[in-house]
């Protein structure tokens, strides 16, 4: 298992993201393949000094894309949706 700051990749921030947290104080990011529910709690309560009441994984497939002639595939990675305790906020989302 990764090191607690190498078990979050980056926060996803889309429009779908920003209306999660804005409404219902739930947090998206990208995290290591390998990371577990607990090992998420753990990561973003030590990071960011928060709350976790809940956490939501989901593994998303890479698209296939093609470029000219040649056809590719973007990579394979999870998502993990964080809830947090009434009044807690992330700093990086709110900006």
């Amino acid at each position: 298992m990764p090191a607690l700051h190498r078990t979050i990749v980056r926060p996803v921030m889309t429009e779908k993201s920003s209306a999660g947290y804005q409404d219902r104080g739930e947090y998206t990011f990208e995290v290591v393949p390998e990371a577990t529910k607990p090992a998420i709690r753990q990561a973003v309560e030590s990071l960011f000094g928060v709350k976790v009441t809940g956490v939501w994984t989901s593994n998303v497939r890479g698209k296939s894309r093609k470029v000219g002639r040649s056809s590719g595939k973007r990579p394979n990675w999870k998502k993990a949706i964080v809830k947090l305790r009434e009044g807690d906020t992330i700093e990086i989302f709110e900006g």
